[in-house]
């Protein structure tokens, strides 16, 4: 994984990626349907409808090295030489809700991105894995929540740019207590491929064969 700027132009994609900011390619996103307010709603109304409380909405920050995922054409390697990279995925854009109430917080994060083809690149099926963790940020950061996400997207053409878009509405963790501390709150995204195989599903359990034993006769 690399930062956007990545290993791309020792392999002439700098066109096809066009830098870390949003492209074209997005015609129209769920992200734009976001409130963009840095504050956060709540269910607590005085008795003009307002609101009641002043609170921020934690913002969100793409993890250092997490920008990036790059996807060889031989199993298990890490990180794919130029020629034989497959794909390369890149976060390019993020978005966040976020509602109070009862002394909840309840947060919105949309994350997009593109997928292109590499010069090993073909048609086929690609699994991003994501992550997305709430930090309480300070001397001794804090995970407040952590979850993981797969997306999986379809490549159709050899040369290609995918968009894909993750939407994740059900982030909530108890307030902090001051509530000011909650602008020391983080949300972190990024790619987490380590994390991929500790999150698969694990098989469900057979069901117990039945007795077949005959009751006693008394």
């Amino acid at each position: 994984m690399r930062k956007c700027v990545s290993s791309i132009f020792l392999i002439g994609l700098i066109p096809l990626v066009a830098g870390c900011g949003t492209s074209s390619v997005f015609s129209s996103s769920p992200l734009d349907f976001f409130r963009t307010s840095s504050k956060a709603t709540t269910g607590d109304t005085d008795a003009s409808g307002g609101s009641t409380t002043d609170v921020e909405c934690p913002g969100v920050e793409i993890r250092t090295g997490a920008a990036t995922l790059m996807i060889g054409s031989k199993p298990g390697e890490e990180e794919p030489a130029a020629l034989d990279l497959r794909y390369q995925a890149s976060m390019v854009r993020t978005a966040r809700e976020c509602q109070v109430n009862a002394g909840i917080m309840n947060m919105k994060v949309g994350i997009e991105g593109r997928v292109i083809t590499g010069p090993a690149g073909a048609p086929g099926t690609v699994d991003l894995p994501l992550r997305i963790a709430v930090v309480h940020e300070g001397v001794n950061p804090k995970t407040i929540v952590s979850k993981f996400a797969r997306v999986q997207i379809t490549v159709l053409n050899a040369t290609d740019r995918v968009p894909f878009t993750h939407v994740d509405s059900e982030i909530s963790f108890p307030m902090p207590q001051p509530v000011a501390n909650i602008a020391s709150y983080v949300v972190y995204v990024g790619f987490d491929p380590a994390a991929a195989p500790r999150e698969k599903k694990k098989p469900q359990p057979k069901p117990k064969a039945k007795s077949t034993a005959k009751p006693r006769q008394s």
